[in-house]
């Protein structure tokens, strides 16, 4: 019963498949805002879990525009081929992130995560 506003970036947990296509297991997460961090309101939906993220160090691509599925693809082989082999990263997921309200027509972030191991 609590309004806390949006947050950015709404991040979107992608599982690749073997192809690169993203299967249809995904988790979208937004950031609580800081008044609320100590001491976040109860979700009165089952389905929204308060999760705590520890700190990470992670390999990121940024690209602009409305992004699709397709965009956020192709921006992670991108990323991939870019890193090349040495670079140690997790292979199951990686992250979505967009930072922009939908409204919003120009200029638009939108980033590729992958989260080092």
């Amino acid at each position: 019963g609590v309004g806390m506003g949006m947050t950015a970036p709404v991040s979107i947990t992608a599982f690749p498949a073997e192809d690169g296509s993203l299967q249809q297991n995904v988790k979208v997460s937004l950031r609580i805002p800081s008044q609320f961090q100590a001491s976040p309101p109860c979700p009165s939906d089952e389905s929204i879990k308060i999760e705590e993220r520890q700190g990470m160090t992670i390999y990121s691509t940024q690209f602009g525009g409305y992004a699709k599925e397709m965009d956020y693809v192709n921006y992670a082989a991108k990323l991939k081929s870019a890193l090349g082999s040495d670079a140690v990263y997790r292979k199951d997921f990686y992250l979505c992130n967009g930072y922009d309200p939908p409204m919003k027509p120009y200029g638009r972030r939108n980033e590729v995560w992958f989260v080092k191991e």
